[in-house]
This record gives structure tokens, C-alpha cells and sequence, in this order.
């Protein structure tokens, strides 16, 4: 087995950093998630380690909130997109014919609108309610997985096992899970890593437009636009969540571009 890179190392603590972060937000806050401790924009010192907000806030507190808000919807959005998208396709390329094109061009036709008009067009529309945040999320997301999944599944389904199991007489579940779904693991789990970075950019945009997270409730995202404007008084307060963003993205991607490398390489695929 290959010894693990650095940069992996460096990328699976900074990930696990922003999840234990999350997992104990209460615990780890120094304040409340909405306490107002001190003065507007204070400087970073022994009392706010990073200073405060437009408000008075914590900074530190309310990033460490935020990697719960965003991490969880994140999260969630993901694995629902990927429940929608990889069933979806995979019983399109299991059953071919009118089901497989009727579904494809359905995905076609979503992919063809832009995904954040149409989102902010949704939420616009629809309550401001946490759910349907994520599910719109999901929905959209799942166009792109559906798309690599049916990629994978069309392979796989020619394969000589899958006839095998099909003269058997298994039915479309079995032959889903039991003999497509094992070998098409490695590039959803590299692809799972890469949507999951992308829903939380995603939701910091939208919550940047003021359509995602509502305040006062904390997510990177809503602080960058919180604490703007002080960017013009040279205050950090917006770079502080804008870096945290930043640094959890590239964190992913190292990740994901590890487990990819790895796993060509275990096929006989490039080296090095």
C-alpha cells in the first residue's frame, strides 16, 4: 500500500479540524452564537482572539457555529443528491430504452438552466425554511451526479458478471447494489468529496445574496456579508469566514485528488 502524501495529511486535518469544530461548537464557543460581547469591530486580542463582528459578536464564536450551519446543510444537500442521482441513473442504465432517454433528457434539460438563477429564482419564491434550502440544493446538485453515475453504471452494465446475473434471473435492486454499485465506489466517492466542497461554496454564495442561511442564525458564508463593509476600515472580520471557506475547499481537493491518484494507480493507471 502507498504511504499517504503529506499534502493528504495536511488535507484530511484541516478537514477533520472544521468536523470536530462542528460536532462541538457548543463546547469549543468561547460565547454564545448570538451573545454580543463587545463594541462593533473590535480588534483581534486576549479577550476575541480573532475581535468581533458588525454587531459586537464574537468572530471566533460565530465562526466556530458557522462550520456547524455550513458543514450540516453542506452535508446534508450532498448525500441527498447523491441518493437521487445515483438511483436515478443507475436504473437508467440498467433498463436502457424509453426510461433511460426519458431521464436523460430530463437531467439535460436541468443542467441547461443556470444553477444559481435557478436557485435564487426557487428560494425567492418558496418560504425560507431549512429543508427546503437543502433540498433545493439536492435537486440541483443531483443533475451532475446523475450524469457521472449513468457515465459508470453504462459501463459496468455491459460487463460479463452483470449478464451473468441477469441470466440468473435477478431482478433491477439486485443487480443496482449488489453488482454495479461495489465497482463504481472509487470515482463516486471522489465525486462525492468534490460536490460536497461545491455545496458549501454553493451556500456561501447564496447565503452571500442573502438567500441561504437566514441571520442571526451563523454560517461563513452570511459573515463574509455581514462584515463586508468593513473591509473598506481595513477591518479583517469578512476575510477571517471567506479564508475558512477557502482553506475547507482546498482541504477537499487535496483529498479527493489523493484518492483518485491512488486509485488509478491501484488499477495500473498512472504512476508515480
Amino acid at each position: 500500500m502507498r504511504s499517504i502524501p503529506p499534502s493528504a495529511w495536511i488535507g484530511m486535518a484541516g478537514i477533520a479540524l472544521a468536523f470536530v469544530a462542528a460536532l462541538f461548537a457548543p463546547v469549543l464557543a468561547p460565547y454564545g452564537e448570538r451573545e454580543i460581547v463587545g463594541a462593533v469591530w473590535e480588534p483581534m486580542g486576549p479577550e476575541h482572539w480573532l475581535g468581533t463582528d458588525n454587531l459586537g459578536r464574537d468572530l471566533l464564536s460565530r465562526l466556530i457555529f458557522g462550520a456547524q450551519t455550513t458543514l450540516f446543510v453542506a452535508l446534508a444537500a450532498s448525500i441527498l443528491s447523491f441518493a437521487i442521482g445515483i438511483c436515478l441513473s443507475f436504473v437508467a442504465a440498467v433498463t436502457r430504452g424509453i426510461v433511460d432517454q426519458g431521464l436523460s433528457r430530463l437531467n439535460d434539460l436541468m443542467m441547461s438552466i443556470p444553477t444559481l438563477i435557478f436557485a435564487l429564482v426557487v428560494l425567492a419564491a418558496l418560504p425560507q425554511k431549512l429543508w427546503i434550502l437543502i433540498l433545493v440544493m439536492a435537486i440541483l446538485d443531483s443533475t451532475r451526479v446523475f450524469r457521472l453515475g449513468r457515465a459508470v453504471a453504462v459501463d459496468i452494465a455491459v460487463m460479463d458478471f452483470v449478464e451473468a446475473a441477469r441470466l440468473r434471473g435477478e431482478g433491477t435492486i439486485w443487480i443496482i447494489f449488489r453488482e454495479i454499485l461495489p465497482n463504481a465506489l472509487s470515482p463516486l466517492l471522489a465525486e462525492f468529496g468534490l460536490r460536497f466542497a461545491f455545496a458549501v461554496l454553493f451556500l456561501s454564495t447564496l447565503s452571500f445574496l442573502g438567500l441561504g442561511i437566514q441571520p442571526p442564525q451563523a454560517d461563513w458564508g452570511g459573515m463574509v456579508k455581514d462584515n463586508s463593509d468593513g473591509i473598506i476600515f481595513g477591518v479583517p472580520a469578512a476575510l477571517i469566514p471567506g479564508g475558512a471557506i477557502a482553506a475547507l475547499a482546498v482541504c477537499v481537493n487535496i483529498v479527493v485528488d489523493w484518492l483518485l491518484h491512488r486509485t488509478s494507480s491501484l488499477k495500473g493507471g498512472r504512476d508515480g
